[in-house]
């Protein structure tokens, strides 16, 4: 019963270490981007919407985040862009949640809500449903801001479930960050 029980305990050792590794380097493009902020002493905020938290969960994912991530919001609804971020009630009216405009409007206001050196913000319809013809499942804007003002801006229209436009829109959003911060 010993010998059972040593296999079993060295085979869930193993199985750990796996797993372990995998999150090491699991996510090249959080590492990618982390490296490249400190690097040139950048820290960096989220705003977020349709993905609701996951690139900030990426990106916190790599052990010692903490010395470029400053933290992020979730603004779902477009009271908390507002009052959190000061995207401006006109852009929401005029052009929507979704779109360019409010994307922009939401990195900016997390600039100066961090005072961080780099922002990104998406916002998108994630599904299944509230699509449109004008505004499809997986139409999503993400925008990236440096203190200077908006740097990337995209418009991309995933397809899939909900957990995999979520997955693209992050992947995308934090490709164009270091994108930004090479250039």
């Amino acid at each position: 019963m010993a010998d059972l029980y040593q296999r079993v305990s060295i085979g869930t050792q193993n199985v750990c270490q796996q797993v372990v590794n995998m999150s090491d380097n699991g996510d090249p493009i959080t590492y990618a981007v982390g490296k490249a902020l400190q690097a040139q002493n950048l820290w960096i905020c989220t705003a977020e919407s349709c993905t609701g938290g996951l690139i900030s969960h990426r990106l916190t994912n790599v052990p010692g985040s903490s010395g470029y991530v400053l933290g992020g919001v979730v603004t779902y609804a477009n009271r908390s862009k507002q009052e959190l971020l000061k995207v401006r009630e006109e852009t929401l009216i005029a052009y929507g949640a979704v779109s360019p405009q409010t994307a922009g409007e939401m990195a900016l206001g997390a600039l100066a809500l961090f005072g961080a050196d780099v922002a990104v913000s998406v916002t998108g319809i994630a599904g299944p449903g509230g699509g449109s013809a004008e505004k499809p499942v997986g139409l999503v804007y993400a925008a990236v801001a440096l203190k200077g003002g908006i740097v990337r801006m995209e418009r991309n229209v995933w397809s899939g479930d909900r957990e995999s436009i979520k997955q693209q829109t992050a992947t995308r959003a934090l490709e164009m960050v270091l994108d930004a911060v090479s250039s």
